[in-house]
């Protein structure tokens, strides 16, 4: 498919999205830097492997980087990069480095002086948010949460103001769990968009409340397969309180007493404490 003899790469490390599920989903400069590199770094060799020799490229020239090595690898590849040889990284599907390994290996060519460059293309999160239909202008992209229901919790009050749709990345068999947890904590009023297995063969995208979205899961249990990506709508900012004093009044009652907090934000901000008063029993105990 590629000519014998591609072009001459720059010596540099080339960040590469690859395909989250659809192999066509790579693009054509993608396909022209893995067909040039002289070395292929990637999160795992087999997946990667499928990919080039599918696309008609060698795989000989793969070299392991996951997150058990990359400090070690990092070192390694900044090594080629000063000898003159190109280094294309991939990580097992998506964009590099978002809620995926590379962060390390891309600061430590970047604090060597070497150049970085993105090759971009499919993000879970970006395909995601594009057929959501979720309206607000602004996004938060949160990732994975913790894996145990306290530590998800505590994550989530941290988020219960913000006016963004937020962004998570979640496993099936936590998404139930997840999911319950979400409606606890945000309230059961807001909408969420669960979208599974984004370009495969059983790509789903549900809509609903908030407080529906368990039962849907749990109605078919084909729903809970594959990775997800969890998009909620942002918090409806209250009229008379902006969000700075929400966010204030929610970090206060994770370490103070109900009142206490209600007065220290009431200094802080010089909001109402009455209105102040009924949004701290609010996020204290949703609905």
């Amino acid at each position: 498919m590629h000519n014998e003899h591609p072009q001459k790469l720059e010596a540099a490390l080339y960040v590469v999205a690859t395909p989250i599920g659809n192999l066509r989903d790579i693009t054509l400069r993608a396909l022209e830097v893995l067909a040039a590199a002289d070395v292929v770094a990637a999160e795992d060799t087999r997946n990667t492997a499928h990919l080039l020799t599918h696309h008609g490229i060698s795989a000989n020239k793969l070299i392991a980087v996951h997150q058990h090595n990359e400090r070690g690898a990092a070192e390694k590849i900044i090594a080629l990069l000063q000898a003159g040889q190109s280094v294309a990284f991939v990580s097992d599907a998506g964009t590099p480095a978002v809620s995926d390994p590379g962060a390390l290996l891309v600061q430590a060519v970047r604090a060597a002086g070497l150049r970085v460059i993105p090759i971009p293309g499919a993000s879970a999160a970006m395909a995601a948010l594009s057929a959501a239909g979720l309206s607000e202008p602004h996004f938060l992209f949160y990732g994975f949460l913790p894996n145990k229901s306290a530590a998800r919790c505590t994550a989530l009050q941290s988020l219960i103001s913000h006016p963004y749709t937020l962004v998570f990345y979640e496993a099936p068999h936590r998404i139930v769990e997840c999911v319950a947890d979400l409606c606890a904590v945000l309230g059961g009023e807001r909408q969420i968009v669960l979208a599974r297995e984004i370009t495969k063969l059983f790509e789903t995208i549900h809509a609903c409340a908030l407080h529906d979205a368990e039962a849907w899961l749990q109605s078919d249990s084909n729903q809970q397969r594959g990775e997800f990506v969890v998009l909620v709508s942002g918090a409806v900012p209250q009229p008379g309180l902006s969000v700075e004093t929400l966010n204030t009044l929610a970090l206060l009652l994770e370490e103070l007493p109900l009142k206490q907090a209600v007065q220290l934000s009431a200094k802080i901000s010089g909001a109402n404490r009455n209105e102040l008063y009924q949004r701290a029993l609010q996020i204290k105990s949703p609905e």
